[in-house]
C-alpha cells in the first residue's frame, strides 16, 4: 500500500516543488517515514537539445526520461530532494509501504516502466484469504509479459495486464479500465488506484475496491504518530496548477478545498495532456 503522487503541466518543466511548494513537498515526503520500503520517480521533460539531430546514434527527440528507483527511503535518500527539484513536462512519485510480505528488492520497486510507459500502484491485490495475486496459479497474463515489466510483484502483474490490453489496439485509457475489470472479477476487493504516464500522456484512476481504511494502516501510522493521516487512505485529489495542468496525489498530506484541491471520486478516472495541460475526468 503506497502513497501516489503525478503531475501533467501545460507543456512546461516544472520541478514538483514549483508544483506544490517546498514546504507540502517536505510534508509528502515525510510519509516516506510509514512508507519506508523504498521509493521511485518517472520524469518526462523538455530537452535542451534540439529535436532530430543525428548525433551517430538515435535521433534526438526532444524529451528525455528519467527513471529512479532506490529501495532506500525517500527522507534517508538525498535523490528525493534533488528529484523534487527537477524540472519535468510530467512526474510520477511513489512511496512504498509493501503489500503481503512481498520482499523489498529493487524489482518490485515502482515506478514499472516498459515501452515508453510509466506505471505506479497503491494496493494490495489479494482475495479475501489474504493470499496475493503472485501466488494465483491461473493469471491472466504470462510471466514472460510479466518479467517484461522488469517487476515481480502484484502492481507488475497488474502492469503486464494494461500492456496485454495495449498490445490488442486498444487505446491506453482503455487499457486501465479493461485491466481494472479483468482483475476486479477475481479481486473484488482490492485497490486498483494507479497513475500512468507516456511522453504525452497522464492517467490516473481510482479504483478501490473498499473505501474505509483498514485498521493495519492505521496501527502502521499510530506507530509513527502519524494517525490522522491515515484518514481517507485510498482517496485520491487533485488540483491545477498555476499556468496550466493537474497534480493529483494519494491523502497524507495538506490537501486543503481551499487550495483548490477536489476529490477523484472512485471509479473514475483523469486524463491529462502534458503538452497542453487540459485533464478531463470522466467515469471508468
Amino acid at each position: 500500500m503506497c502513497r501516489l503522487l503525478g503531475y501533467a503541466t501545460a507543456g512546461t518543466n516544472k520541478s514538483l516543488e514549483d508544483v506544490l511548494g517546498e514546504g507540502i513537498v517536505r510534508e509528502y515526503l515525510r510519509l516516506s517515514l510509514v512508507h519506508n520500503d523504498g521509493w521511485g520517480a518517472a520524469l518526462v521533460a523538455d530537452s535542451s537539445r534540439r529535436a532530430g539531430v543525428d548525433d551517430g546514434g538515435a535521433a534526438t527527440t526532444g524529451s528525455y526520461t528519467t527513471l529512479y528507483k532506490s529501495t532506500e527511503p525517500a527522507y534517508l535518500d538525498p535523490a528525493a530532494s534533488l528529484l523534487a527539484q527537477q524540472g519535468a513536462r510530467g512526474a510520477l512519485f511513489h512511496l512504498r509501504l509493501a503489500s503481503s510480505n512481498l520482499p523489498l528488492i529493487i524489482e518490485n520497486q515502482q515506478p514499472f516502466s516498459a515501452d515508453a510507459i510509466s506505471f505506479i500502484h497503491n494496493g494490495d491485490i489479494s482475495d479475501d484469504s489474504g493470499r496475493n495475486l503472485v501466488h494465483d496459479p491461473d493469471l491472466p497474463v504470462t510471466r514472460e509479459q510479466i518479467l517484461a515489466t522488469g517487476g515481480k510483484s502484484d502492481s507488475a502483474i497488474y502492469f503486464a495486464v494494461v500492456l496485454h490490453h495495449l498490445s490488442e489496439g486498444k487505446t491506453l485509457p482503455e487499457a486501465v479500465a479493461a485491466a481494472i475489470a479483468d482483475l476486479r472479477k477475481r479481486y473484488p476487493h482490492s485497490s486498483y488506484n494507479c497513475m500512468v504516464q507516456t511522453e504525452n500522456t497522464l492517467i490516473v484512476a481510482n479504483a478501490a475496491g473498499r473505501v474505509e481504511t483498514s485498521p493495519r494502516i492505521v496501527e502502521i501510522y499510530n506507530r509513527f504518530g502519524l494517525g490522522e493521516r491515515s484518514k481517507g487512505y485510498r482517496v485520491l485529489r487533485y488540483r491545477d496548477i498555476d499556468g496550466g495542468g493537474v497534480v493529483v496525489a494519494s491523502s497524507g498530506f495538506p490537501q486543503d478545498s481551499r487550495d483548490g484541491w477536489r476529490e477523484l471520486p472512485n471509479n473514475h478516472m483523469l486524463v491529462a495532456s502534458n503538452r497542453t495541460g487540459r485533464y478531463e475526468v470522466h467515469p471508468l
